[in-house]
C-alpha cells in the first residue's frame, strides 16, 4: 500500500505522501510533546460524532500540491473502553476511501495512541493529542508519528461543518506557525460534496474502498 494512503491520516492522511516524503530531503524536526497544549477537562462523549478536515498543516504538506487535497471526513466513535473507533472517508477519482482505525486513551484524558501499532511496519509511535475544541463547531488536533527514523507531524482543523468562521481558521494558522511551520506547510482542502454511503457489495456509482487500521487521521 502506498505511504500516498499512508499520510493525509497522516495525512489522513498522514498518510499523505510518498511524493512529499521524496521531496523533502529534510523535514522539520516535530516539537516535544511539552509545547503541544491539551484541551482541559476533555469530554469524551462530546468529542465523538462526525468532522470535516477544514485545514491541514505539517512538515511533510505542500502548499504547491493543494489541489491535490480534497476535504474529508473523520468520524470518531466512542467505545466503552474509551477508545475511539476512527473512520475517515475521502473520495479521490470517483472512489470512496475509508481508513478505519482505533485510538487508544493515555493517561492524560484528550491525549491518544494507535491501536495495535504492531501491526504497522516502520510506525515506532504514533500520537493524537487534542489541542483545542468547543465540540459543537471546531477542533484542533495534533498528529506525531515515527516511522523508519523519521518523525512526521501534522494538525488538522476540524469542524462539525464544512465552513468555519474567519477568525477560528486564523486561530489554527497561527497555532501551526508557532510549531515552525510555514504558509507553504498549511493547506485549506477543497470542499467536495457527500461521499457515497454505500457499503461494499452495494451498486453504485462510486467504488468504495475499505482500508483498516489505516494510519490517517
Amino acid at each position: 500500500m502506498s505511504i500516498g494512503l499512508l499520510w493525509l491520516g497522516f495525512t489522513l492522511l498522514g498518510a499523505l505522501h510518498t511524493q512529499a516524503r521524496s521531496s523533502t530531503p529534510r523535514l522539520l524536526r516535530a516539537p516535544p510533546l511539552s509545547r503541544i497544549p491539551l484541551q482541559p477537562n476533555f469530554q469524551a462523549d462530546q468529542f465523538q460524532g462526525k468532522w470535516y478536515a477544514v485545514g491541514v498543516a505539517g512538515n511533510a504538506i505542500k502548499k504547491e500540491e493543494q489541489d491535490q487535497f480534497k476535504m474529508y471526513t473523520s468520524n470518531y466513535e466512542l467505545k466503552e473502553d474509551g477508545s475511539y473507533n476512527v473512520t475517515s472517508i475521502l473520495l479521490r477519482d470517483e472512489r470512496c476511501d475509508y481508513w478505519i482505525r482505533t485510538f487508544v486513551p493515555s493517561s492524560r484524558p484528550g491525549q491518544f495512541t494507535l491501536g495495535n501499532i504492531r501491526s504497522f511496519p516502520g510506525i515506532r509511535s504514533y500520537t493524537v493529542r487534542v489541542v483545542n475544541t468547543d465540540y459543537n463547531q471546531f477542533a484542533i488536533v495534533y498528529f506525531k508519528k515515527v516511522q523508519r527514523k523519521q518523525g512526521y507531524f501534522k494538525i488538522t482543523l476540524y469542524g462539525r461543518t464544512k465552513e468555519l468562521t474567519p477568525e477560528v481558521r486564523e486561530n489554527f494558522i497561527t497555532f501551526a506557525k508557532s510549531l515552525g511551520l510555514t504558509d507553504d506547510h498549511i493547506i485549506f482542502p477543497v470542499p467536495i460534496g457527500e461521499t457515497a454511503r454505500q457499503l461494499p457489495g452495494q451498486r453504485g456509482s462510486l467504488l468504495v474502498v475499505i482500508i483498516r487500521e489505516h494510519t490517517r487521521a
